[in-house]
C-alpha cells in the first residue's frame, strides 16, 4: 500500500517545483540567486582570498579590492579617475567592477540602483541606495564602512540590507 504524504509536505513540495520551474523571483522583481558555491575568506592581513572555483571576474574583483582595501576613504573618491588616492564607497565598488570588465565608467550609488540585473547574484551583488553601495562577492562584503571598523573595506560580517536594492552582473 503506498505511503500518503501529509497535506502541508504536498504543498510545500508542490510551490518548491512551480518556484524552480517558474525561475523564482525576489520580492524586487530578479531572480533569486543562492550563495556562491564556495566562499572567500580574509586573511589576518586583511586581503580576501577567492575560492578555487570563483570565476575570472570574481577573482578579477578580488585582486583589484585588495589593492585599494586599505586606502582611505575620500569623498568622491574613483570618480574623477581610476586610479586614486582614496575612494569613497561607490568609487570602490566601481573600481573593482571596471577592473573585472564589468563597468565602463563609475557611477554614484544612485548609477548603481538601475545598473546590472535586479536582485541578489551568485557570486556578485550591489547593495544600494541613494546615500550608500558596498558589494559583496564570493560570500565577502566589500565595504567602505568596513575599514573604520577592520582596517580594511573586506569583512566576513554582513550588515543589514534593509534599504538596500539589491543588483548584480549578469551571470554572476
Amino acid at each position: 500500500m503506498p505511503r500518503k504524504l501529509p497535506a502541508l509536505a504536498v504543498a510545500v513540495l508542490s510551490l518548491t517545483i512551480t518556484a524552480t520551474a517558474a525561475g523564482a523571483t525576489a520580492a524586487g522583481g530578479g531572480a533569486v540567486a543562492g550563495p556562491a558555491p564556495e566562499k572567500a575568506y580574509v586573511t589576518s592581513q586583511g586581503r580576501a582570498v577567492a575560492p578555487a572555483s570563483a570565476p575570472d571576474e570574481v577573482r578579477a574583483i578580488i585582486e583589484a579590492g585588495n589593492a585599494i582595501a586599505t586606502k582611505p576613504y575620500k569623498y568622491g573618491g574613483g570618480h574623477g579617475r581610476w586610479n586614486d588616492t582614496g575612494y569613497d564607497c561607490s568609487g570602490s565598488v566601481s573600481y573593482v567592477l571596471h577592473a573585472a570588465g564589468l563597468l565602463r565608467r563609475p557611477l554614484d550609488s544612485t548609477g548603481f540602483m538601475s545598473w546590472g540585473e535586479r536582485g541578489r547574484g551568485t557570486w556578485v551583488t550591489v547593495r544600494t541606495n541613494p546615500g550608500h553601495a558596498y558589494l559583496i562577492v564570493a560570500g565577502l562584503r566589500f565595504d567602505t564602512s568596513a575599514r573604520s571598523q577592520t582596517g580594511t573595506r573586506w569583512s566576513e560580517q554582513m550588515r543589514s540590507a534593509r534599504g538596500f536594492r539589491g543588483r548584480h552582473p549578469n551571470g554572476l
